[in-house]
């Protein structure tokens, strides 16, 4: 299924009912009183966080959501029967806003919850609300009220606890296949993740989090390089980022300390509280280095760049060292208060 993460929709909510005009007439009184009957109210269009959705391509064709209007009254005090609500699916971490105002509606992040986007339209009312003592024979009645209609701008920030980060051929995809059963395209080369992928990561028989891949991150990406900085807001509700960097490039003869220093350099172009947010340091794919030169390598990486939090030596492929990393962070995330991010101005693409 292709990922899509921003759709713009419409949704009306249904017109309320017309009321009704209407007289009794019965056997023994011809000339009875009003009885006219009220419209019923118009449905709403509901949005609804399902748990069993990632991402946005179920609006890729459909763009217009519409909810019953209600029916109109009819006589002997009838009221007509109230439209049925219109309740559209969309998944958790779901920001809406009015595409005309930029105003944000709500964010649904909760399985199940619910956000009234268009109310419907008010009934109206029959002759029978119109008789007083002066007027016993009101012909008057109101028609039922419009329904709300919306512009919708429907933008998706994942919900993960875990953020991958890195320049493409870092072996994020790689390391995600290794420590959950997602499985998204490895390949030689680069840019083969071309959208978010959502892995769940086991470390014990009641404990697990969720860790994000994002398309690998480029020099000059928040001027619109590339596709990584683009989807850097799903990595917005994590805790934690992972920092993957290759320690043994092969062909651009690329140098691993300056691709720290890039990713750092967009992230804080993107956000800056992005950029605050913990990041560990992951040195990947020491597999591809001599086991005499290893550790002196990555002892050099790290002490060039100063780093001062964590720092993890793995290969992603051959599995060395990636169990006692999700293991450390079980610990932190336990450690670490669940709390929402802050709304971040996404870089203009």
């Amino acid at each position: 299924m292709k990922f899509v993460d921003e759709v713009k929709i419409v949704v009306q909510a249904g017109k309320g009912g017309n009321g009704c005009t209407s007289f009794r007439r019965e056997k023994f009184e011809p000339l009875g009183g009003p009885d006219g009957g009220d419209g019923g109210d118009g449905g709403d269009v509901i949005l609804v966080a399902d748990a069993g959705l990632n991402t946005l391509a179920d609006f890729r064709y459909t763009r217009v959501f519409r909810a019953e209007p209600g029916k109109k009254g009819m006589g002997s005090d009838c009221t007509g029967r109230g439209g049925a609500d219109l309740r559209v699916r969309v998944p958790r971490g779901t920001l809406v806003y009015d595409s005309d105002t930029g105003e944000l509606i709500g964010d649904i992040v909760k399985a199940g919850q619910e956000l009234l986007v268009a109310k419907g339209g008010r009934h109206g009312l029959g002759n029978i609300h119109f008789k007083s003592s002066t007027n016993r024979s009101p012909r008057q009645c109101t028609p039922g009220e419009p329904g709300d209609v919306r512009n919708l701008r429907l933008e998706l920030k994942l919900l993960a606890d875990v953020g991958l980060l890195g320049l493409p051929n870092a072996g994020k995809s790689t390391l995600i296949r290794a420590v959950s059963a997602a499985r998204p395209k490895v390949a030689d080369y680069p840019f083969t993740t071309l959208h978010p992928n959502l892995g769940v990561v086991r470390v014990g028989q009641l404990q697990s989090f969720v860790i994000a891949d994002i398309p690998g991150v480029i020099e000059g990406a928040a001027e619109g390089s590339g596709l990584g900085i683009k989807f850097l807001r799903h990595l917005t509700r994590t805790r934690l980022l992972l920092h993957l960097v290759d320690v043994a490039p092969l062909g651009d003869h690329t140098d691993p300390v300056n691709d720290v220093k890039v990713i750092a350099k967009e992230l804080k172009k993107f956000s800056p509280d992005l950029a605050a947010r913990e990041r560990w340091l992951v040195l990947n794919k020491i597999d591809m280095l001599p086991p005499g030169e290893r550790d002196a390598h990555c002892v050099q990486i790290v002490k060039k760049l100063k780093w001062r939090g964590p720092v993890f030596y793995i290969s992603g492929l051959a599995g060395v060292g990636t169990q006692e990393m999700m293991a450390k962070i079980m610990t932190y995330l336990d450690a670490t208060p669940v709390v929402e991010a802050p709304d971040v101005v996404d870089a203009e693409i």
